[in-house]
């Protein structure tokens, strides 16, 4: 046995054991209630003579928590919308289908796209409407509809949280089609510079750079329903966009020394972003406390940490100190972009998530991002699956990765296949951030009722508070099974017998467990049913 596929057997069984030893129940109390079981819908009979069936003081069996998202891009027309042009109906048809195959493959999230190039995926005063969805900077989509809109109420109909993808600092890329008079390179000149291969890039360093990306981040957060604000990698542009050579930013490091600054010019602008991720997660939290900030940086801090990693210097290309970001707590989730093989030795993947995981010292979410775009082969997709079972065995407290992206799911349906025949197989909650919020929701009303060979459950909510999903409980002999349901759904039907191993085996109990927006779970109230 090689001394790599011994490894990975020797991560993935202490994944198996930390995860067989965890738990994930509501923190509440469940209440003890006694409940009559209602009449068939014909009216004739009851189960028996003498249903005795009572809401039981016991915990909420088991349910998986596991964050399950896809990067889906605008830029370039990556993944949404396939061209420039579509119609509205176009649009609209190419989304559910997209969304339909992360909810028929159990993924809980997706990341969207809104602002590629300083424009606008939604109705915005602040920008422009993007070229990626018309072919023409800020032409609205024919007939008009607000697809950020249409997205959230998409995704949160099939159960799945919705969060809004920002480049902070990108202002013209260059599948963007040509400058318009509306682009922000010719509306706002006095914060852009132009880069070598064709791109423009807002100065991070400037007061009004700032101002105004912050600006666009918290109108989102005011008027639109989003479950979290996410950034990527891109602060300072990669230096390949330069040719190599250093960002032009030499007047506006000029002026900071002018007026009395002492930095170098490497750690002022590692200032400029550093104080721009804390302003926008102090302004999110201020202004919508339990909306999630999340960032991908590039997955190496810095080389040689730990010792045998080697690549990129993000630190000093693009002045990202994304352990910081991390070590303070200025966001809710961290998904560094590991988009490298398990035994890449020099970027290893299982080497950098551990080592993330040592510097998450307030125990934000760590979820990693993943590639799919190693390919459909059989060894790829054991890759993929592989680098899932590790990061469960790593990180047991808070499950989850993104995936880059959407695409690889449809170009390789074994892929996809594959997930969801081994490790997405089971429906998973996203595990709940009880920083932001912990007040657990109301108990529902649940209603039993026999019709035939089948028991239908219905429940609704109690209290004022928004419910996102339900968790239906049940369980047939001493075995407890779940089924997670969105907000659309109230009823469900439930077989009265289970064939196991060729028995016959009666549904014995129910229950229903509501969750709010941010994951908390209400407390169980179990359903005995006796016949």
């Amino acid at each position: 046995m090689s001394t790599n596929i011994r490894s990975i057997m020797l991560i993935l069984l202490c994944g198996i054991v930390l995860n067989s030893c965890k738990s994930i129940k509501p923190s509440g109390p469940p209440s003890k209630t006694v409940v009559e079981f209602p009449r068939e819908a014909n009216d004739k009979s009851r189960m028996d003579e003498n249903p005795d069936i009572e809401q039981q003081s016991k915990n909420s069996p088991e349910v998986m928590r596991e964050f399950r998202a896809a990067w889906i891009a605008t830029v370039a027309n990556i993944n949404w919308p396939s061209k420039p042009g579509l119609s509205t109906q176009e649009q609209q048809e190419e989304a559910l289908k997209l969304l339909d195959l992360l909810k028929d493959h159990h993924y809980n999230a997706v990341i969207f796209q809104v602002r590629p190039q300083a424009d606008a995926l939604y109705n915005s005063s602040l920008e422009p409407w993007s070229y990626f969805l018309s072919g023409e900077v800020g032409k609205a989509p024919e007939p008009w509809y607000d697809p950020l809109s249409f997205w959230i109420e998409a995704a949160h109909d099939r159960g799945m949280e919705l969060h809004v993808w920002l480049n902070p600092y990108r202002s013209h890329h260059t599948t963007g089609g040509e400058l318009s008079p509306k682009s922000l390179v010719n509306t706002h000149p006095e914060i852009m510079v132009p880069l070598k291969n064709g791109m423009w890039w807002m100065d991070p360093s400037k007061e009004a750079t700032q101002d105004h990306s912050a600006a666009v981040v918290m109108d989102i957060v005011k008027r639109y329903d989003i479950d979290g604000v996410h950034f990527d990698d891109y602060f300072y542009p990669y230096t390949s966009y330069n040719d190599g050579q250093d960002f032009p930013d030499a007047i506006s490091y000029q002026t900071y020394l002018s007026k009395g600054g002492s930095l170098s010019v490497s750690d002022w602008r590692r200032d400029a972003v550093n104080s721009f991720v804390q302003r926008i997660y102090s302004e999110i939290k201020a202004e919508k406390p339990k909306v999630k900030f999340g960032l991908s940086p590039f997955g190496i801090w810095r080389p040689g940490h730990p010792s045998s990693i080697a690549g990129m210097d993000q630190y000093d290309a693009l002045y990202a100190d994304a352990k910081l970001w991390l070590n303070k707590g200025w966001i809710d989730y961290f998904t560094p972009q590991l988009y490298w093989k398990i035994n890449q030795i020099p970027q290893s993947f299982p080497v950098l998530l551990g080592w993330w995981k040592s510097e998450n010292t307030l125990n934000r979410h760590l979820w990693p991002g993943i590639s799919l775009y190693h390919g459909g082969g059989a060894e790829n997709v054991d890759e993929t699956v592989n680098q899932i079972m590790i990061t469960r065995g790593m990180l047991p407290e808070s499950m989850g990765t993104v995936h880059w992206s959407i695409k690889p799911l449809i170009s390789y349906p074994n892929l996809a296949q594959g997930l969801l025949d081994g490790p997405y197989k089971k429906q998973a909650l996203v595990p709940a951030s009880p920083w932001l919020n912990s007040k657990l929701p109301d108990v529902p009303m649940v209603r039993t009722e026999r019709e035939g060979q089948k028991v239908v459950v219905s429940w609704e909510p109690v209290g004022p508070e928004e419910v996102f999903k339900w968790v239906v409980f049940y369980k047939y002999g001493e075995n407890w099974e779940y089924k997670i349901m969105d907000r659309t759904q109230n009823t469900t039907e439930l077989e009265l017998n289970k064939t196991t191993n060729e028995n016959q085996v009666a549904l014995s109990a129910v229950g229903v467990t509501a969750i709010d927006r941010t994951g908390n779970q209400s407390s169980f109230n179990e359903i005995e049913m006796t016949y």
